[in-house]
């Protein structure tokens, strides 16, 4: 790695009683519950152990703007709320639980239905391909912005991190979807030099 080298460390926020409860959040302003202030606070530690952090990203919806802030304790550095980086919008289907989402309306279940749930757009909400679009030129906006050497962190959700990762380590979207694994701030690191953008650490929540 040169000095030249920027990094981005991406983490999932701190967990949810939607998340316990493996309800579609969505947009929906779902708190932290105490373990996920507690998992935000330990990040946050462990990115100003690990890490020159110089600024930090977020998605702008409550639980990762909680997870930011706690972060930051540790870090004191500048904050950015970015709506790019947002959990897909589920509209209506927002508060249901996964199995009777995708039991129910199996259109929106890649493993069954594979690509054709990609344009599939949920009430009020918004289709898999445009959430992608979405994530992507925040990641764009990302990479565009750092300079030589500096470390940026994002705090986004689950959805955006699958979605991301296949995009740079060049898997299909079903692919994407349904063999990654990002646990509640679990730590995603990749190195950006040049027009060369490597993931060196995928999903840790090992040092917690």
């Amino acid at each position: 790695m040169s000095a030249d080298d920027a990094t981005v460390v991406l983490a999932r926020h701190g967990e949810t009683e939607w998340n316990r409860e493996r309800r579609i959040q969505g947009w929906a302003p779902a708190p932290l519950n105490d373990a996920g202030r507690e998992q935000a606070r330990v990040l946050g530690d462990h990115l100003a152990d690990s890490y020159d952090v110089d600024r930090l990203v977020a998605s702008d919806l409550r639980r990762t703007k909680e997870t930011a802030r706690l972060v930051n304790h540790a870090l004191g550095v500048p904050v950015e709320f970015d709506p790019s980086w947002r959990e897909r919008n589920f509209g209506v289907y927002q508060g249901l639980g996964y199995e009777e989402l995708f039991e129910g309306y199996p259109e929106f279940a890649v493993q069954e239905t594979g690509v054709a749930a990609f344009e599939t757009e949920p009430e009020g909400g918004e289709t898999l391909l445009e959430s992608r679009e979405r994530v992507l030129a925040g990641w764009r906006s990302v990479v565009g912005s750092l300079t030589p050497g500096e470390t940026v962190a994002v705090v986004t959700h689950g959805g955006p991190l699958y979605v991301l990762l296949g995009y740079l380590q060049d898997r299909d979207l079903v692919e994407a979807l349904t063999e990654h694994s990002q646990g509640n701030c679990a730590v995603t690191e990749v190195r950006v030099d040049g027009g060369e953008q490597t993931v060196l650490r995928e999903g840790d929540t090992a040092y917690r």
